[in-house]
């Protein structure tokens, strides 16, 4: 298991260092700047911009000068807001977005994986159709479209929860946004689990246990469930990277003070560091987390870690 693990981490370093490239290179060469705003700014200003965040040097010698800060841990800094660095304004919004991100994650899971066994269980019969028509809601609607749909139907017109906004340890402010994130995930978790554990309750070992007398219960809690969770697992990791880019989307929706706000602000006013920052603490995030569902699926299935 330690070599499968060290394997994956050292896979992890190229695709990290493309992918910064990518997105170095992709932001610089588009049309555009930071400080091309509706009134230009006088030359001699400009040019003092642009030698203090080095935005005149040729851009490989940019690229070597923050990916050498990217090493040490330095984001840069934010070329709109002066009063922080992309690091300070990441850290201020992180906790928050995660919060958002993982409540809807953990929630979305659950509900996916108890929807789908029961749906598989019940295959063809009502508690089935219920379940689908349900999830299929979930995955055609989109997250923008759903927002607006709770934050009429719920925030104005019945005024159970609040529209938008943060109050700090309020509850009721989550609910919204973190129903509109648990839908779509919830949704594809049941569908894997549901056709996953139909396949597994078709199997030969599975008719034998029922031949033994076996209860479906027993069946389902010793023999089934864990084979069937194995594409499950696989998904989650994808799946949580979904919910923290949607939850960029929802953020500014219901205006909470997540990383969002500043990435949707940032990317509209050109702020090189802060779009970059942000991209590559969710690119970090995403790999961690895939390694992490790799390791489990590597617990699960033990043909995966010798391959």
């Amino acid at each position: 298991m330690f070599g499968y693990v060290t394997r994956r981490v050292l896979s992890a370093i190229p695709i990290a260092l493309i992918a910064v490239t990518a997105c170095f290179f992709i932001l610089r060469l588009a049309p555009g700047g930071p400080f091309d705003g509706e009134r230009a700014l006088p030359p001699v200003t400009l040019a003092n911009l642009r030698a203090h965040y080095n935005l005149d040097l040729p851009l490989i010698q940019q690229y070597f000068i923050y990916v050498g800060r990217l090493l040490q841990g330095d984001f840069g800094p934010s070329m709109v807001y002066n009063d922080f660095t992309v690091a300070e304004m990441l850290w201020i919004g992180l906790p928050f977005t995660l919060m958002l991100g993982l409540t809807a994650f953990v929630i979305g899971t659950i509900v996916g994986l108890v929807a789908g066994a029961i749906s598989a269980v019940n295959q063809n019969k009502l508690p089935d159709y219920v379940l689908v028509m349900l999830v299929m809601v979930g995955l055609v609607v989109p997250n923008f479209l759903m927002a607006a749909i709770l934050q009429l139907v719920f925030g104005v017109y019945l005024d159970w929860f609040p529209a938008g906004g943060w109050q700090s340890g309020s509850l009721a402010h989550l609910v919204l946004p973190v129903t509109v994130l648990v839908l779509p995930h919830a949704g594809r978790t049941a569908r894997l689990m549901r056709g996953s554990m139909i396949e597994v309750l078709g199997t030969n070992y599975i008719r034998t246990a029922r031949a033994k007398g076996l209860g479906q219960r027993l069946i389902l809690a010793r023999h089934a469930i864990k084979p069937a969770l194995l594409p499950v697992v696989s998904y989650l990791g994808p799946g949580l990277s979904y919910l923290l880019t949607g939850s960029l989307v929802v953020e500014q929706v219901f205006a909470l003070p997540g990383i969002g706000k500043y990435f949707i602000s940032a990317a509209l006013n050109r702020d090189y560091g802060l779009v970059l920052g942000t991209t590559i603490l969710y690119m970090f995030i995403i790999l961690a987390v895939n390694l992490l569902v790799d390791i489990i699926y590597a617990w699960l299935d033990p043909k995966v870690r010798y391959s």
